[in-house]
């Protein structure tokens, strides 16, 4: 395909998810209708889409529309980058049609990037940015300003079957560059060829997993000794599981409220070497552990810049049905805390209402509970926006 080419491919998406299709289904959908794109052609759509998505305000804005299309994102994106629209919507080949009167007006209207309004130059929705003024601070902006690029891809090194130089080394082997993290111990940022990852020696042995650098941390600090019962209580796709079991955790239980979520955990712990034992409600009744983690539904305002989509559909009354649904999960999972034992409660947000708000409030309607320490990670730090909070009962 040319570059052309795909970005006619990309408006077509973009459309579609646009009018309500989730980005990857959008994307899965074209790509199985597209025989004739390969490889490399698959890769450059998806990255045309989510980077347009990250900046889809700003990029409307840009190609002086009113409304987003697929369209106006691909004419906004070039026009940011300095390329003129006119010379790439030619209709020629398999290129997007001539722009018309209308969008040439348009364009030639629209203001440049430092013109923007700061919310559209910081591609913020507007109902939400008081809410993240108020978690953030003075870093608001530069906060949202790395949200508009790709995230980093960070391994976790399995230290239950090599340790850090080895698996840089075989990772060098299948031409993945990486960096080790400071201060989080088993963390390698991945420097050149992260495409390759699923089809590496290492990864397929169960040497690394793909988690970001937050939730490594985050699950680092954890108090856990030798023997330790851990029971991941959402555990979703088990990223925070294995990691826990490649802790030296004793029993590791796996649970979720919608159990197909886990569907891939049993084989990433054979690949990984890890004990996991998934559990249903049932199984779970009367069981007390000495560690008990909730990684909790909640808005993913950390990680917009890998779903950039969530960004733009979530709502004020989704935003309060989570913040229902994370407080009766506090209260579900307290139950299962043993004596001396400790609850820790993550998210993948940076809203306060999410984060410390829902854990005050836990703390005030139970009152022998007590906060040992919380932190929240930034994307300044590198990973993404992620809270991390440890209770216990007083």
């Amino acid at each position: 395909m040319t570059p052309a080419a795909r970005i006619d491919a990309a408006i077509g998406v973009l459309d579609r998810i646009l009018s309500g299709t989730p980005a990857e289904q959008a994307l899965t959908g074209w790509a199985r209708a597209s025989r004739f794109a390969g490889s490399g052609d698959r890769a450059a759509v998806r990255d045309l889409v989510f980077d347009a998505l990250r900046r889809r305000r700003s990029l409307t804005a840009r190609a002086g529309a009113v409304e987003p299309s697929g369209r106006a994102l691909m004419i906004g994106a070039l026009a940011a980058s300095g390329t003129d629209p006119s010379a790439v919507f030619t209709g020629q080949g398999h290129a997007p049609s001539p722009l018309d009167a209308s969008e040439r007006a348009a364009l030639a209207a629209a203001p440049a990037e430092e013109a923007l309004p700061e919310l559209v130059a910081l591609d913020c929705p507007d109902w939400i940015a008081a809410s993240l003024r108020q978690a953030l601070g003075t870093d608001f902006a530069a906060i949202l300003k790395v949200g508009r690029d790709r995230a980093p891809v960070f391994l976790r090194v399995n230290a239950m079957r090599t340790g850090l130089d080895d698996a840089r080394a075989m990772l060098a082997r299948d031409g993945i560059g990486t960096d080790p993290v400071p201060d989080v111990s088993f963390a390698l940022k991945v420097t050149g060829n992260p495409q390759k990852i699923h089809n590496s020696t290492a990864y397929l042995s169960g040497l690394v997993e793909l988690q970001d650098l937050s939730p490594q941390a985050a699950v680092e600090a954890l108090p856990l000794g030798p023997g330790d019962s851990v029971l991941d209580y959402c555990a979703g796709g088990g990223g925070k599981t294995l990691a826990l079991a490649a802790r030296g955790a004793g029993a590791v239980v796996a649970h979720d409220a919608l159990p197909q979520r886990m569907r891939d955990l049993p084989a990433r712990a054979a690949r990984a070497g890890a004990a996991v034992t998934i559990v249903d409600p049932a199984a779970l009744r009367a069981k007390r552990f000495d560690l008990v983690l909730l990684d909790v539904p909640c808005s993913g305002s950390g990680t917009w810049r890998r779903t950039p989509d969530a960004k733009w559909t979530l709502t004020p009354e989704r935003l309060a049905e989570l913040l229902r649904l994370q407080a009766a999960i506090l209260d579900a999972a307290k139950a299962h805390v043993a004596p001396g034992g400790h609850l820790a409660y993550m998210t993948c947000s940076l809203l306060t209402e999410e984060n410390r708000a829902q854990i005050d409030a836990f703390v005030a309607r139970n009152p022998s509970w007590r906060l040992i320490g919380d932190r929240l990670y930034t994307p300044l730090g590198g990973g993404d926006g992620f809270y991390s909070a440890l209770l216990t009962r007083a």
